[in-house]
């Protein structure tokens, strides 16, 4: 696993796959980086950081700014929805767009997490021992299995709530309670995010024309009403519309 500059992605172990999206790192370059806009993608994430030690950032309802000093390193692992509520051992809703350090989560996994993760680990110790928490603590809390299937069905270009939830045979208020607790999103917010990040992957993906992205396809593509709702969508959970925030992550020439 390499420890370079920048941000990177690893599939988890394959007995972690139904638990956990991915492991990534960062590395702050020595001169700096230059500030980054996190968006939402329905994950929780458990993150050591160099010098910091172990924090959970919860799912977001919206972008923020991440400006991390030199040589700065970073080590995650990020879960699925489902996953994040029952191996933290809280409602995930309480986490909603905050970064909280183990040691305050007020349960048995976090104290856990705080002795074995402390800020003096080279990285690739901390990613291990991160690993291995995990692993252990979604063998032991499991991923919730019908907020998984929600969030599958959900990430469709045409899903429904009501549908969703008639589907897998309960009601709505039960649906929105277990997604809430156990993804930290309700289903209408999970499918917001879903059909955002169906966006944001056509963005990264796809090739621009001469003037920039076809929005209208786009958004038809991935499930929005019409471009306008994909402008009102993105400017709510990125803060840009949708043209700014295709050529902020168009790579430089």
């Amino acid at each position: 696993m390499e420890w370079e500059p920048g941000y990177r992605e690893w599939a988890p172990p394959p007995d972690l796959a139904g638990s956990v999206t991915c492991l990534w790192t960062q590395v702050t370059p020595p001169g700096g980086g230059r500030a980054t806009l996190v968006l939402p993608d329905t994950g929780s994430d458990l993150i050591w950081q160099s010098g910091r030690g172990a924090f959970v950032a919860g799912p977001d309802t919206g972008a923020w700014s991440s400006a991390l000093p030199a040589g700065t390193v970073l080590a995650g692992v990020r879960l699925r929805p489902g996953a994040g509520g029952p191996a933290l051992g809280l409602p995930l809703s309480e986490l909603l767009d905050r970064r909280v350090g183990v040691s305050d989560l007020g349960t048995g996994f976090g104290a856990r997490l705080a002795r074995r993760l402390v800020p003096a680990l080279t990285p690739p110790q901390a990613l291990r021992r991160l690993v291995s928490e995990v692993g252990e603590q979604v063998s032991e809390s499991p991923v919730d299995p019908l907020v998984a299937e929600a969030a599958r069905m959900l990430g469709g270009p045409r899903a429904d709530v009501g549908e969703v939830a008639a589907r897998l045979g309960v009601g709505e208020r039960q649906l929105l309670r277990r997604c809430r607790a156990a993804a930290g999103y309700g289903p209408a917010a999970l499918r917001r995010v879903l059909r955002f990040r169906r966006f944001i992957s056509q963005v990264d993906t796809g090739e621009d024309a001469l003037g920039g992205p076809d929005l209208a396809r786009l958004a038809a593509d991935t499930g929005y009403a019409d471009q306008a709702h994909l402008t009102h969508e993105c400017v709510r959970l990125a803060g840009l519309p949708p043209a700014a925030l295709a050529a902020q992550r168009r790579p430089a020439a």
